[in-house]
């Protein structure tokens, strides 16, 4: 793709595609909306964001309580506003929506035809997809390294892990395994894993692209202040907040718990979420001697958070848990597990790793009885989102120039003929793909959502997309 000069002159675009949406409080609604922010508060470059939108009978399924939307502009209106009451400027990215359907049983969103139509030819500069292969596991259309000068994959979650912890979990993981190396190595030219904890693929780079909320870091610095003036900033104990799942770390923790009461005599935790099992969850602590507490969910920036002083989270399924950073912010002492998903937060002096049940009693006991570190304002910048932001950009090495291929000098016949190689096999990997997502059977053989191959009519009428040259599936 060649560059013509009114192209040149113009900024560059940037689209960043995402697998959720607010008012669904997950990592990738979240955390891609504060990317888009932050991306285009200089002005230096123009930004898409590009999420999913749902007829009303899905976000009934998908949205929390009972909101659900009318139009994309009524959706748009409530993100904004989100976002802007937390970041406390006006953005100045464009957003766009794509057709997606729910799929109850992966408790996720698919995108619905080829999503990367979305983005016009002319401004198709440079694609971040949030969760590369989760949003090509069923694309059907053109490649998206075709279309994009520049494609980068940012892996958001542990998909294996949740796979094992299924029936058949061994062999569906190293299917899943498998399938992801496949879409995202054809359709990615870098990616960025958040942390050590996903899975592993060639060429990728290991980056915490993520900051924080900046209501966290003024949390903190109010904390800061009460710290220096003598008075106690700290006047609860422990607590958890998270999806209430059993694989969100509320097993780990309550087995923790439970096998060491006498230890932790008097300790007092509260647990804070919603989620399937819930109940199980409450009945869990119940049966504990110790004082465990279990409430409905809440946002982790509420007032009756700020005066906690431990978080503890044994997960071992987060890849960069949001809600540790969030707490590291606010100036608490987390206890967490040294696992890879963790190594980012060990610069901070307030977070304590443990490697086995011993380490986690005498951590949590130390943080109880001792008072966290102040943290220093270059602590308080690598948890921000302008850090995160520079990291990103260094990661993808869009602070530097663009170059769309490697030049390939006739002086050097090996590499070029071994290029060329690399390059058609691609092609062909790509073609097969794109073959196979295009055939219903073959589509839902991989767990494709039904009639997923081009947005039905309903999906059409909301997003105003023709429906005059929607091609039917094959059979």
């Amino acid at each position: 793709m060649i560059k013509t000069d009114n192209q040149m002159d113009r900024k560059q675009h940037i689209a960043i595609f995402t697998t959720a949406s607010l008012p669904w409080l997950t990592g990738t609604a979240v955390n891609p909306l504060f990317r888009a922010a932050y991306l285009a508060k200089d002005g230096k470059r123009d930004i898409t964001l590009v999420i999913p939108w749902l007829s009303l009978e899905d976000q009934v399924l998908v949205y929390p309580n009972n909101i659900t939307f009318g139009s994309p502009l009524d959706q748009e209106h409530y993100v904004r506003q989100w976002l802007e009451e937390r970041v406390g400027f006006t953005s100045n990215f464009n957003i766009k929506f794509y057709p997606s359907k729910f799929s109850r049983d992966k408790r996720s969103i698919l995108g619905v035809g080829d999503i990367s139509e979305i983005i016009p030819e002319k401004e198709a500069d440079i694609a971040v997809l949030e969760e590369p292969e989760h949003l090509t596991w069923y694309h059907h259309g053109k490649s998206w390294k075709a279309k994009f000068q520049l494609v980068v994959g940012i892996i958001h979650t542990n998909y294996l892990e949740y796979v094992k912890r299924e029936k058949n979990g061994r062999m569906i993981s190293f299917l899943v395994k498998y399938m992801n190396d496949w879409v995202v190595g054809i359709y990615c030219h870098k990616v960025i894993r958040l942390s050590a904890a996903t899975q592993d693929y060639s060429g990728s780079i290991v980056c915490n692209v993520h900051g924080v909320n900046p209501k966290f870091l003024a949390i903190g610095k109010k904390k800061i202040e009460q710290q220096q003036k003598g008075d106690q900033a700290f006047t609860k104990g422990a607590y958890y907040i998270g999806k209430m799942v059993w694989s969100k770390g509320y097993k780990e923790l309550l087995k923790l718990l439970r096998n060491h009461q006498k230890e932790l005599a008097g300790l007092e935790v509260d647990l804070f979420g919603s989620g399937e099992d819930s109940d199980a969850v409450r009945q869990a602590a119940e049966k504990l001697e110790l004082a465990v507490r279990v409430h409905p969910a809440c946002d982790h920036a509420d007032p009756q958070f700020h005066d906690y002083k431990l978080f503890l989270n044994p997960s071992s399924t987060d890849v960069v848990c949001t809600t540790t950073a969030e707490a590291l912010a606010m100036g608490k002492v987390v206890v967490c597990a040294n696992h890879p998903s963790n190594e980012f937060f060990k610069q901070f002096p307030n977070c304590w790793t443990y490697d086995n049940d011993k380490g986690f009693v005498r951590a949590t006991l130390k943080a109880l009885n001792e008072e966290p570190v102040q943290l220093t304002d270059a602590h308080r910048h690598e948890l921000s989102w302008e850090a995160a932001t520079e990291r990103f950009l260094k990661a993808a090495e869009l602070d530097k120039p663009l170059v769309k291929q490697l030049s390939r000098s006739t002086s050097n016949n090996y590499l070029s003929t071994s290029l060329n190689v690399q390059q058609r096999v691609e092609d062909v990997s790509t073609y097969i793909h794109h073959i196979a997502s295009g055939f219903e059977a073959s589509r839902r053989l991989f767990g494709a959502i039904p009639g997923s191959l081009q947005p039905d009519e309903q999906l059409c009428k909301d997003l105003g997309l023709a429906t005059s040259g929607n091609q039917g599936s094959r059979k």
